[in-house]
């Protein structure tokens, strides 16, 4: 069974789908025989994947610019994003990588100057990553349009309708989860 990334890849490859600029029938809801849920959801999927699309040519231009790979900047992304600080076991866990990719990642990461390590005094074993705040700010004004966009799309919308779309990503992105959790 193909994953969803080997589907829009070769989607990709046909030269339809997200980001090529023609729309397939099942996107569009046409021709998919399945009735208006398969179309929205078709749509949806369709929308989706152009979003990740934009996403990931702003990620591919940072990394690009500061000398990293795409994966750096996933790290970068959960080191700033995490709710406690993050260490390199847990930052191993979101990635899915080895430690030594995650090793790797993150000498890349501090040679860059993007994050530092730094040993718990009460615990010298324990390791938090930090990113530095001059390249925060750095990264901030690099995806300020990824914000803007963000900023103008949402205001179409009132704070109900918003609720649900933030309540939507998240089922989404923990239902990912699963499936990155099954594939491995």
């Amino acid at each position: 069974m193909a994953t969803a990334n080997q589907r829009g890849q070769h989607a990709h490859e046909r030269g339809t789908g997200a980001g090529s600029g023609r729309t397939t029938a099942a996107e569009s809801g046409r021709g998919s025989g399945a009735g208006p849920e398969a179309s929205e959801l078709h749509v949806l999927a369709a929308q989706l994947r152009r979003m990740n699309g934009e996403i990931n040519r702003l990620v591919q231009s940072f990394a690009g610019t500061h000398g990293l790979h795409a994966t750096d900047v996933q790290a970068l992304a959960a080191i700033l994003d995490a709710q406690e600080p993050m260490t390199p076991g847990r930052l191993r866990e979101h990635l899915g990588l080895t430690s030594g990719a995650v090793t790797a990642c993150v000498d890349r990461l501090e040679r860059a100057g993007h994050v530092r390590r730094v040993r718990e005094s009460a615990d010298r074993r324990v390791v938090h990553l930090h990113y530095v705040p001059g390249a925060r700010a750095a990264a901030r004004t690099y995806f300020r349009p990824l914000a803007d966009a963000a900023t103008a799309a949402s205001s179409g919308f009132d704070e109900s309708e918003l609720a649900v779309v933030v309540r939507f990503l998240a089922a989404m992105n923990g239902e990912l989860r699963l499936v990155r959790s099954d594939d491995g």
